[in-house]
């Protein structure tokens, strides 16, 4: 299993980290994932033999969200 943590942008409110932790988890491959509205950031335990971190990042831009790196 890997685990990345990953800072996101785009989320309003705790309904957008809700659904974005649904759309996620729904993903063959995923073990866990954990959205927080607050600290503006998901966490993903995956595994990589299944799906990619590209493939995980395009998930969440589909769903409207953006990956922020600082």
């Amino acid at each position: 299993m890997q685990t990345v943590n990953w800072n996101i942008s785009g989320m309003h409110c705790d309904g957008c980290s809700a659904r974005l932790q649904k759309v996620i988890s729904g993903k063959d491959g995923v073990q866990s994932a954990t959205v927080s509205y607050a600290e503006k950031q998901a966490s993903m335990e995956y595994d990589s033999a299944i799906i990619s971190q590209e493939q995980l990042q395009d998930t969440i831009e589909k769903a409207g969200f953006e990956i922020t790196f600082s």
